[in-house]
C-alpha cells in the first residue's frame, strides 16, 4: 500500500522504522514546523522532520494541514492509506477521506495510533493521565480517524501492565515499541480486507488533556501515594516541581523530584506538609515522601542524598508548592 504519515512526536519514530522497512510503501510525509526549544530558544525540527531527512523521505511541515496547498500535495502522492501518529493538529474530513483504498462501507481512508485503551483517555497526554490516576493496565490502540477526537472505530488494541516504578517517559517508549508491529499487522489486514471495525462505547469515555508546567506545581498537603503517582506520571515533563527553602540560610531554589517512596507515617508534631521531618522524609497530607531523584533548576539530576549533602539540608526545611 501507498502511504502518507502525518506526525510530530517521538512516539511514532518506532513506527516509522517499521514501515520503512515493510513491503508497504511511505510516499510523504506531513509534519508541524519547527519550534523554539532549548535555552537558546533555536528552532528545532520535530522528531518526524528530523526522521524524514535522515532516511531521505519526502516531507512538509505545516501548521495547518487542511489548507488546499497541503491537501494538494498529499493528494499528488495517490495514497491507499493515511497514517497518523501524534500529530497535533485536527485533520479534517477532506484529507481524511482523500484515500480511495475503501473496501467496504467500514473501511477507512486514514487511521490513528493512540496510547490508550479507548474509549479511556481520549486526549493529547493519555501515557501520562493513565499513572497519575493509578491505572494498573493501558496499552496501543488503533483507530479510524473521526470528526471527534480518538473517537473512531477500533481496529485493533493491544495491552500492558503498567510497572510498579515506570515512569511516563519509559512508559511512552514502551508504548512506542509496541505500536510498531500492531500498525503493520492492522495495515496488512485493511489491504486484504480481514480488518474489523468496532464501534467505541461512547458512554465509557474518559479524557487525558495536554499537560500545562503549571500542572507539575504539586502540593504536599496531597496524600503521598497520589503525590508519588504524580512524580511518576509528570517525568520527564512538565516535571513534578516544587520550591525548596533551606531553614538554615532561608535561601530557595526550584526542584523537580524525579523519584520517591511512600513512607508510612504519623505527623505527631502537626509540622506542616511539606516539612522535612527527622529523617529527611517530606510530610505530606497523608503519609510522607522519600525523595530518592531530584533536580534542582540549572543542574543534572542526582540522587537525594547528594543534593542533602552539598545543601547541607537538615530537618524544618521545607518543600513548598510553587506560586502561579
Amino acid at each position: 500500500m501507498k502511504i502518507v504519515y502525518l506526525g510530530s512526536g517521538e512516539f511514532g519514530i518506532e513506527s516509522l522504522n517499521a514501515l520503512a522497512g515493510s513491503g508497504h510503501s511511505l510516499q510523504f510525509i506531513v509534519t508541524q514546523p519547527s519550534h523554539p526549544a532549548g535555552r537558546g530558544r533555536k528552532p528545532r525540527p520535530t522528531p518526524v522532520a528530523r526522521w524524514a531527512n535522515t532516511h531521505s523521505t519526502p516531507f512538509i511541515e505545516t501548521e495547518d494541514v487542511n489548507t488546499p496547498q497541503v491537501i494538494e500535495k498529499v493528494a499528488h502522492y495517490e495514497p491507499d492509506l493515511i497514517v497518523v501518529i501524534a500529530f497535533g493538529r485536527k485533520i479534517g474530513n477532506e484529507l481524511i477521506n482523500l484515500p480511495p483504498f475503501l473496501l467496504s462501507q467500514e473501511s477507512t481512508g486514514a487511521i490513528n495510533v493512540h496510547a490508550s485503551l479507548l474509549p479511556k483517555y481520549r486526549g493529547a497526554a493519555p501515557v501520562n493521565w493513565a499513572i497519575i490516576n493509578g491505572e494498573k493496565q493501558t496499552g496501543i490502540s488503533i483507530i479510524t480517524l473521526a470528526e471527534k477526537m480518538d473517537a473512531g472505530k477500533i481496529l485493533a488494541q493491544e495491552k500492558t501492565d503498567i510497572l510498579e516504578n515506570e515512569t511516563a517517559g519509559e512508559l511512552h517508549d514502551r508504548l512506542a515499541q509496541m505500536a510498531a508491529p500492531l500498525l503493520l499487522e492492522t495495515i496488512d489486514k485493511i489491504a486484504d480486507g480481514t480488518a474489523v471495525y468496532i464501534e467505541q462505547d461512547h458512554s465509557r469515555a474518559t479524557l487525558a488533556p495536554k499537560l500545562k508546567k503549571s500542572d507539575g506545581f504539586i502540593d504536599f498537603n496531597a496524600p503521598a501515594s497520589s503525590l508519588r503517582r504524580k512524580i511518576l506520571g509528570f517525568w520527564p515533563w512538565p516535571g513534578a516541581s516544587a520550591t525548596y527553602t533551606s531553614k538554615k540560610t532561608s535561601k530557595s531554589i526550584r526542584v523537580t523530584i524525579a523519584m520517591a517512596e511512600v513512607i508510612g507515617a504519623s505527623n505527631p508534631t502537626d509540622l506542616p506538609a511539606g516539612t522535612l521531618d527527622e529523617n529527611l522524609n517530606v510530610i505530606c497530607g497523608q503519609d510522607a515522601l522519600k525523595i530518592t531523584k531530584i533536580k534542582p533548576t540549572g543542574s543534572r539530576l542526582m540522587d537525594f542524598k547528594d543534593f542533602v549533602n552539598g545543601r547541607q539540608t537538615r530537618p524544618g526545611d521545607l518543600f513548598m508548592k510553587i506560586e502561579q
